[in-house]
């Protein structure tokens, strides 16, 4: 994960620093998933773009099966957020740090850590409002699908 330089000033003063984090501003949520990435998750829509709170996401819908939302949070990483509902259990999505958080009721989010004090969060939930193992099996799929296009 890139982490903070120290770029020392013209005068020679002590060195100010400088962020190497790479950043989600340039990211389209709803591209990241392609139209194969989308028929190998299941999913036969194409996503609608949403704004949760400030953060842009994306969400796909299934009727009356299930529903996925892919959020890009500039402002907020891992330790930022409220993981306390749940079960929260800690993973390795591709070179990116993760939380698996299984609610109840057929839910299950994964977050991934982009550094930077940046996530990405990708939510599932299944229109019966049941099964929160197969929606953390779907969260985790597509999890693994977006995260080679993260920074």
């Amino acid at each position: 994960m890139p982490g903070i330089s120290h770029a020392a000033p013209a005068d020679g003063g002590p060195p100010a620093p400088t962020s190497s984090a790479p950043s989600l501003a340039k990211l389209d949520p709803c591209t990241l998933l392609s139209p194969q990435d989308r028929s190998s998750a299941g999913l036969t829509v194409p996503g609608k773009p949403k704004t949760i709170g400030e953060a842009r996401a994306c969400d796909w819908t299934v009727p009356s099966a299930f529903g996925v939302t892919v959020t890009l949070d500039e402002t907020n990483g891992l330790a930022n957020l409220d993981l306390s509902d749940g079960k929260r259990t800690k993973k390795d999505v591709g070179s990116h740090q993760a939380v698996q958080v299984s609610g109840r009721r057929g839910t299950c989010a994964v977050l991934l850590d982009v550094g930077g004090g940046q996530s990405v969060q990708v939510d599932v939930n299944n229109a019966n409002f049941a099964d929160s193992v197969l929606a953390c099996s779907r969260a985790s799929d597509v999890a693994g699908l977006v995260e080679p296009k993260l920074p």
